[in-house]
Parts: C-alpha cells; sequence; structure tokens
C-alpha cells in the first residue's frame, strides 16, 4: 500500500511540475504591436503584477493590454518614462497566465518609444 501511495505523489507531482512548466515556458505567439501607451501600473491584492495598456487606433476603441514581469526591470521603467507616447511593444503570448505572473496572456519582452503615425512632425 505504501508503495502505491508513493507512486501516486510522484505522478502528481511529476504532472504538476510538467504542467506549470509548459504554462510558462511555452509560447503560443511572438509579435510586435504598437500604439498609444495609456497605462503602466501595479496592481493586485495578494501578489502585485504590472499591468498595462496601449491604444491603437485614434478613437481608442481597439485596446490592447498586456502584462509585464518583475524580472524585466528595464521595460518597466521604459513604460512609465514613456507614459502617453507612442510605443511598439514586442511581446509572448502564453497559452495561460499564472495569477503571480499577471492579468493578461500578453507579456511585454522589450519597449521602443516611436514616432505617432498621426501627427508626423515635418
Amino acid at each position: 500500500m505504501k508503495k502505491f501511495w508513493g507512486i501516486l505523489i510522484s505522478v502528481i507531482l511529476i504532472v504538476t511540475v510538467i504542467y506549470f512548466s509548459f504554462i510558462y515556458f511555452a509560447t503560443f505567439s511572438e509579435g510586435i504591436r504598437s500604439g498609444e501607451l495609456i497605462k503602466i501600473s501595479k496592481k493586485g491584492v495578494l501578489v502585485k503584477t504590472w499591468e498595462g495598456e496601449i491604444s491603437q487606433g485614434i478613437s481608442g476603441a481597439q485596446i490592447f493590454s498586456f502584462s509585464v514581469e518583475d524580472k524585466y526591470k528595464d521595460v518597466i521603467a521604459d513604460l512609465e518614462k514613456y507614459q502617453g507616447r507612442y510605443v511598439k511593444l514586442n511581446y509572448v503570448e502564453r497559452y495561460k497566465t499564472l495569477f503571480w505572473l499577471g492579468d493578461s496572456k500578453y507579456f511585454i519582452t522589450k519597449v521602443t518609444e516611436e514616432q505617432s503615425p498621426h501627427f508626423r512632425v515635418k
């Protein structure tokens, strides 16, 4: 009977590790989005995560919500600096998210300031 419980617990642990590893390391897609950075904030009750939004249109009808992992300190600093400006975001999309990583499935890996296509300086 002890052998059965040992095998059962081992299988449950292995399946759990594989599941969480897949959710964290496997990406569904990678891409680039650009728009006006309208929000970046650290929010949460038990676990604080960095969440943000960019507007991808003049009317603000298309909003792209994203999260930033705490390990990307330079990205967080750049997002705070570029608040209200037009930015280009490199991201990875995961199959699911874990509550301690963020609310969104989209995680930003790089941010650069861009010139707005709506207001060209001549």
